[in-house]
């Protein structure tokens, strides 16, 4: 394990950080690394709060978290991919199969309105667009509202991917990581 690049904040903080970290965690959870370490600069936690997606959508839990976990797969997105896990993938009513899935390219976990999200998570990655057939296949089980909702998802994820990655945070401790999955 590396050390973190920017260390994360540490109590007391200043208040408007500790109102911000009171907006985004549930009572009495402490704040996680990745906000403890952008609160370093206020102004940007609190944007990039502001921005947060995941609040009651357009789209169920379960389609959100499959964009968030293959997203942050893909990134080697460890510790976000991780807190994702533990604080969703049960809401969610994902199996140890299709958590494995989300790292293990497994199309076959799922059934097919969840396998095209897996699809579009690797086709934003690798390509940053979404082909005609695969747009096509999407509109069969999304709306325009669910699909814009989709994409920027995973360009909200690819965004919070960097900063886990380039500043070494400490995986959670009660977060799962890529390997707890290997043999689903």
């Amino acid at each position: 394990m590396s050390t973190p690049r920017i260390q994360a904040l540490n109590p007391p903080y200043a208040d408007g950080v500790q109102q911000d970290f009171d907006r985004i965690m549930p009572p009495g959870i402490a704040p996680l690394k990745l906000f403890r370490t952008v609160g370093q600069n206020p102004r940007v936690l609190s944007r990039m709060i502001a921005g947060s997606l995941l609040d009651k959508g357009s789209i169920s839990v379960r389609a959100r978290e499959i964009m968030i976990l293959r997203t942050c797969a893909l990134c080697g997105a460890e510790y976000e991919w991780g807190v994702h896990v533990a604080a969703f993938g049960t809401k969610a009513g994902f199996t140890p199969t299709q958590v494995a899935a989300t790292v293990h390219e497994d199309t076959q976990a799922w059934p097919a309105q969840d396998s095209v999200l897996i699809r579009l998570a690797d086709a934003l990655h690798a390509t940053s667009s979404v082909g005609d057939t695969l747009w096509a296949e999407l509109k069969t089980f999304y709306t325009d509202e669910q699909l814009i909702e989709l994409v920027v998802l995973a360009g909200l994820y690819h965004a919070v991917s960097y900063i886990v990655n380039t500043t070494k945070l400490e995986l959670e401790t009660a977060a799962p990581h890529f390997d707890s999955y290997a043999n689903n």
